[in-house]
């Protein structure tokens, strides 16, 4: 990304080198010129109306049903929303745009009784032919123009496809028609894609509504000024009385950690995400600022495209995953605040196999099957690192830096290669990387979404980054789905877990504990574990 230098006043870059003793100093970002403090920042002296969050990258879409990525849904949260809702802290699901919801006693049908007197932001009503029209606009499309619909088993005219028909019963009433049961079926519609779009907007804006959007939500769109900010204002004419408190958001790009965390002891920001972990004590021992940590469900991973060489052969999948000191990362880069992934989701998700054991540190090994797989030698790759800084991986260059260095011992030479996020996301969705570094944080606390969003052979083109296909683990994934018995669905998640382990489509690095910082007048912030939460009830003390 573009990097200017960020000219400061002599006083203020003393001040801020005697906040941050210990830290690297730089003050480098990417973006325009800084917010005036009369728009906001805890330092403005204003009537403190305005909140600007400061975060690692830039959205890479403002429709969040074309996009896999958490900066966009950090800010589509607050302009859309869903037919149900996750709970404050959690995946316990509450009513949103829908007041009520009865299924069927063979879960194949689900009626659902919208609110009355909700208007899109345009100005539209919202009713039951909006919500037809979204899921018929997503069932329309493929992956690559709405990736998460997937979910759903497919698209129109796909033999997996899980949704038969959304009918509108009535001005205020919609109904799912299910091909099969899909147990995660109330999560998935929680989940920040999908929320319920305006349909005049789409139709007046077309494949531009990704940069003109139109939801219901308590905050409404101002400006996107892109690799600089994203500007809403609050929506006077939300449903929900009283909300929200804040008159403004404004999410600026700021790509380092450390320079965020200069801005956000400058008082030209009041919230940051990223904060790396050795910079913690810095923010705690500062009486203006206060540290926030997200409840975690998360994992980063180390992943390889499986439809390229030599990750085309398992033995090499096998011998990487030896090769990698996951340890050694976490106490460099993690502080204690993280423990190292065995598989792809993390402990606290109901269906974890906890009787499976890690890929052992061993280099010997690692030689042992390269060789057993006809590498004897050793080969070349490129690694692609990730450009910003995300919640389960703060200093991705650095470990990848680690990674390569612990790869050259087995005699296997990784390039690193980055690339603008938008355009990382992009290539490694087509499988163009050989290996990657990504993550994941969970959208709904269900293993379906781990598991099968991530590595199913349905998920191919849109969150299965490393192309892996199973059919063995395939039908376990879809008999889970349908498995409505809680233990006999874990114990199928269990099985799956067991074939990805042998198959070894990713190294499981590490699931963390993402730590925020705020200025300590911001109250009301409740960070959500999906990493995409609503800013609603926020306001300055």
């Amino acid at each position: 990304m573009k990097k200017n230098t960020f000219k400061m006043l002599l006083v203020a870059i003393m001040a801020i080198s005697m906040f941050l003793v210990g830290c690297s100093g730089k003050t480098e970002e990417t973006g325009g010129k800084k917010e005036p403090a009369s728009n906001g920042g805890s330092g403005s002296g204003s009537t403190k109306d305005t909140l600007v969050f400061g975060r690692g990258g830039d959205s890479t879409s403002l429709d969040p049903i074309t996009t896999t990525e958490g900066e966009a849904f950090k800010v589509t949260e607050n302009m859309f929303e869903t037919l149900v809702e996750f709970g404050e802290q959690d995946t316990t699901i509450h009513p949103g745009l829908a007041e009520s919801w009865e299924p069927s006693e063979d879960g194949l049908t689900y009626t659902f009784k919208l609110r009355k007197g909700v208007k899109f932001h345009d100005g539209t009503d919202f009713n039951a032919e909006a919500v037809v029209f979204n899921f018929e606009r997503w069932a329309g499309g493929d992956e690559e123009k709405f990736p998460y619909y997937a979910n759903f088993g497919g698209y129109k005219g796909d033999p997996g496809h899980v949704i038969k028909e959304v009918k509108a019963l009535d001005e205020h009433t919609v109904q799912f028609v299910l091909t099969r049961p899909l147990g995660p079926f109330l999560w998935n519609l929680a989940m920040s894609p999908f929320g319920i779009a305006s349909p005049a907007a789409i139709k007046k804006y077309g494949d531009d509504f990704r940069s003109h959007p139109v939801g219901t939500g308590p905050f409404k769109f101002v400006e996107w000024k892109q690799n600089d900010t994203v500007t809403l204002e609050k929506n006077p004419d939300y449903w929900q009385e009283g909300l929200p408190k804040l008159n403004k958001l404004i999410y600026r790009v700021i790509p380092e950690n450390t320079a965020r965390l200069n801005a956000l002891a400058n008082g030209e920001i009041d919230i940051m995400d990223g904060l790396n972990y050795s910079d913690e004590k810095t923010v705690t021992s500062n009486a203006k600022l206060q540290v926030i940590e997200r409840p975690t469900m998360n994992v980063g991973y180390l992943g390889m495209t499986t439809t390229r060489k030599p990750f085309d052969n398992k033995l090499v999948r096998q011998a990487i995953n030896h090769a990698i000191d996951k340890k050694s990362l976490i106490e460099a880069f993690y502080a204690g605040k993280a423990v190292p992934a065995i598989n792809p989701m993390p402990s606290n998700i109901d269906g974890y196999n906890d009787e499976i054991k890690d890929y052992p540190y061993d280099l010997e090994k690692a030689k042992a099957l390269l060789k057993e797989a006809g590498f004897e030698k050793g080969f070349e790759i490129n690694l692609w690192a990730m450009p910003v800084a995300r919640p389960y991986m703060p200093e991705a260059q650095k470990v990848a830096e680690i990674i390569q260095d612990s790869l050259s011992k087995i005699g296997v030479k990784a390039n690193i290669k980055s690339a603008e996020w938008a355009t990382y996301l992009e290539q490694a969705r087509k499988g163009e990387f050989d290996m990657f570094m990504l993550g994941w944080t969970g959208d709904n606390g269900d293993a379906d979404n781990f598991l099968y969003t991530l590595l199913d052979k349905d998920s191919i083109g849109s969150n299965n980054y490393a192309y892996y296909s199973n059919d063995e683990l395939h039908d376990i994934l879809i008999a889970a789905q349908q498995e409505p018995d809680k233990d006999k669905r874990n114990d199928l998640y269990k099985k799956a877990q067991v074939i990805i382990k042998e198959d070894a489509p990713w190294v499981p690095l590490v699931h963390s504990r993402p730590l925020l910082a705020a200025a300590k007048d911001v109250s009301g912030y409740l960070p959500h574990p999906t990493g995409s939460e609503a800013l609603t009830k926020v306001e300055f003390k």
